[in-house]
């Protein structure tokens, strides 16, 4: 370890910046925020810099650092001008009187830097590469940034709180473990899913002795398939997992981001093949979140788009098991984006509407006068074993017969392909291509714009 990482009271520390250029203002911008004294020293600053000083929160020097300018013992003294010679002068001059210096132009001459910050208020995640690679420093910031939400403000506040509530009445060991015991409930992910009065009712049961299990289910939407598209959301519940039933339309690589060491279970849907009914998976799903387990019911697209959550969720709550639903993107805004073809357009549809073309008895039963309209995009999903009969249904009804239709085979994945056509062409040009699922059938004066727009 080549720094040693420290959080300081920035109210009771004095800074001196000498320099008012860019590097300057990014560090002066840090202090203020922390609440420092701040004095800078330079004969010329940025706009930000002097609105700072302006308003009274910094003190500013307009002039050039001296050759024998005297710093305070015990200061810190970060030193930004252009001029490494300057630079090199005045911090000798700053160690003669016992300050601290930072220096901006040389990583070895430094007695303390600044770490990149994660500021979650009063959580801090404080990231450095003790100025080797600030690039790196920036990237796993940029990351943490991501992972870590806004949310985990109000959970540090909230336990920041409950560790004052706990503090007079009970002993130490009894607090390491009863702060054991919280973590692992559903407290902490109930006030992340803002839910406070359910985190208050665990933790009072916890307070009181009581056994409270941590089982519960996560509904969570998985996507089209490419993981850039996952919700922060759902990757953050996904590494929870200690059970996972997952759906055959959740792609390998979403797969990999799973806890290696959680139980993961298929329960997919094809055509004429169902590895578990539907009843067997809501009644899975109870029995596992009984049992205390962290329970992921992880879903292609979204679970409420044609994914039968709803009536998951509803054996969940009558047998009153926990449960959260995380959204994803479905495959009608996944396939049409990632092929460039826009839902809804100016020039060519006002609306949108998403049926399924799921064959039941050999016919395809949809409204299929209501799906007749000239300003209107109309997205299919299940539609590929049914698409000759769809086709001939919609011009039977009264659709143009040169209307044009676009089928994306494995929308956003890196071997995405997109077929078009006209609803009069495309029953013959499916049949001699083996095309497969999952593929998604989008209808409409919209699928014109895709030669122009395509972009991957």
């Amino acid at each position: 370890m080549i720094n040693l990482p420290l959080v300081h009271n920035a109210k009771r520390c004095d800074f001196v910046i000498v320099g008012g250029g860019a590097v300057a203002t990014r560090k002066v911008r840090t202090l203020v925020k922390a609440g420092a004294n701040v004095t800078v020293i330079s004969p010329e600053v940025s706009d930000d810099i002097q609105a700072l000083a302006d308003a009274g929160q910094v003190t500013l020097q307009c002039r050039s650092v001296a050759d024998d300018e005297t710093y305070p013992s015990g200061a810190y003294v970060v030193l930004a001008t252009e001029n490494s010679g300057v630079n090199a002068v005045q911090a000798a001059r700053a160690r003669t009187a016992g300050a601290s210096i930072c220096r901006t132009d040389i990583q070895d001459d430094n007695d303390f830097i600044f770490p990149a910050v994660v500021d979650r208020s009063p959580l801090l995640v404080a990231v450095s590469t003790s100025g080797a690679t600030p690039a790196l420093t920036r990237y796993v910031k940029e990351r943490l940034e991501a992972f870590i939400p806004d949310d985990y403000r109000r959970l540090a506040s909230w336990m920041e709180t409950l560790r004052s509530r706990l503090r007079d009445s009970r002993t130490s060991a009894s607090r390491t473990g009863f702060w054991r015991r919280w973590m692992r409930s559903q407290a902490p992910e109930q006030i992340l899913a803002r839910r406070p009065e359910v985190a208050e009712s665990i933790t009072e049961q916890l307070l009181q002795g009581q056994e409270v299990s941590a089982g519960e289910v996560f509904l969570v939407g998985a996507g089209p398939g490419d993981p850039d598209l996952l919700t922060f959301r759902a990757l953050r519940l996904m590494q929870m997992a200690e059970v996972v039933f997952y759906d055959r339309l959740v792609s390998p690589k979403i797969l990999a981001m799973l806890p290696a060491d959680a139980e993961k279970r298929y329960v997919g849907k094809a055509r004429s093949d169902h590895s578990v009914p539907q009843e067997g998976i809501n009644q899975l799903l109870v029995d596992e979140a009984l049992k205390g387990k962290r329970v992921l019911r992880l879903k292609g697209g979204d679970p409420f788009i044609f994914g039968r959550g709803g009536e998951e969720i509803e054996e969940l709550a009558a047998a009153g098991v926990p449960f959260q639903v995380v959204p994803g993107i479905t495959a009608a805004s996944g396939c049409s984006a990632y092929s460039g073809i826009p839902l809804t357009h100016r020039d060519h549809a006002q609306s949108v509407r998403f049926v399924t073309g799921h064959i039941r008895n050999d016919t395809c039963d949809l409204p299929w006068d209501e799906l007749i309209h000239p300003s209107q995009t109309l997205v299919i999903y299940m539609g590929l074993v049914g698409l000759p009969q769809i086709c001939e249904k919609l011009i039977a009804h009264g659709m143009p017969a040169d209307t044009p239709i676009a089928l994306v085979e494995k929308g956003t994945l890196p071997d995405q392909c997109v077929h078009t056509g006209t609803l009069s062409s495309m029953p013959s040009y499916v049949e001699g291509r083996d095309i497969q699922a999952p593929t998604l059938t989008i209808v409409g004066s919209v699928v014109s714009l895709h030669e122009k727009l395509r972009w991957r």
